[in-house]
């Protein structure tokens, strides 16, 4: 069970919420985005009210003030933390599978903002413009955000699926990329960042695929502010340093027109051949 809150040092002075202890959260590293999860999720976008205790009570304002950067499967909460103080205007929100680690990550925010109430909501390090839910984005995604709404989706470290049978899971696929493509205003940006060759290759592959998207150039990636923390900025980015292992980065930005000319496009390469449908097929197991 999660730690009881910390007592005030003081008798008579409010109590401060403490972090929380992340070893009272560890759940398994993945979850099947397939099975049901119960979530509450709202029938279209102007359903969600995000300016709730849980969402932005300080800083959300409908129509004019909404959610601009998604972390998507955001983990522990490293890229949120990090980008707050860097984007104290934007609105930051993190999606998470996972129920213990979405409370971490909740518990972790309120916190934050508990330790940091002397600042102006809108101060950097107020942590203000940051939130967390409990949802699967591979099957809600356009249940929250209109069309053109966010500047940034974050893709770090995903789940590999490493057997054929399961790529279908993976976050990146032709069909959730168009979806991707629905919500990002033109523009806006999709991070990618693993430490699995073969899924980083995949995701290239499909990115490169779609004719709303194209890649940033080096030049533009050096320049980029986010690059930083989501190469470095995560639990699991540190995670990775510290095994000596290698990350793989590329950042797609969402083009306002087609680059492929009409007519001239066949459509998206199916994720499985004939020869492979047959294995695609079955139940989806719990991994």
């Amino acid at each position: 069970m999660p730690p009881k809150r910390a007592a005030s040092d003081e008798d008579d002075g409010p109590t401060i919420p403490q972090l929380p202890q992340k070893k009272h959260f560890r759940q398994r590293a993945h979850a099947n985005p397939f099975v049901d999860h119960q979530l509450t999720y709202p029938v279209r976008p102007s359903d969600k009210v995000w300016s709730d205790l849980e969402g932005y009570p300080k800083l959300f304002e409908p129509g004019k003030k909404v959610v601009e950067f998604v972390d998507v499967g955001c983990g522990y909460g490293g890229l949120l933390t990090t980008l707050s103080p860097l984007f104290p205007s934007k609105l930051i929100l993190g999606m998470e599978i996972r129920p213990l680690v979405e409370q971490y990550v909740a518990q972790r925010i309120q916190a934050l903002r508990a330790q940091n109430s002397d600042k102006k909501p809108d101060e950097p390090d107020s942590f203000q413009n940051i939130s967390v839910m409990r949802m699967n984005a591979m099957k809600f995604l356009p249940n929250f955000f209109e069309k053109a709404q966010l500047e940034k989706l974050f893709f770090l470290f995903p789940d590999p699926h490493f057997k054929k049978k399961k790529h279908k899971a993976r976050i990146i696929t032709p069909q959730l990329v168009a979806e991707y493509a629905y919500i990002l205003k033109p523009g806006g940006v999709v991070y990618t960042v693993t430490d699995v060759k073969e899924l980083h290759e995949w995701m290239v592959k499909h990115l490169d695929a779609h004719p709303l998207f194209e890649r940033l150039t080096q030049q533009e990636m050096d320049a980029d502010p986010c690059v930083d923390p989501v190469m470095n900025g995560t639990e699991e980015a540190k995670k990775v340093d510290r095994n000596g292992g290698t990350k793989f980065i590329m950042c797609y930005r969402r083009l306002e027109k087609s680059r492929i000319v009409e007519g001239e496009w066949k459509g998206f390469t199916p994720l499985f051949g004939e020869n492979d449908a047959e294995d695609a097929e079955g139940g989806e197991g719990d991994e």
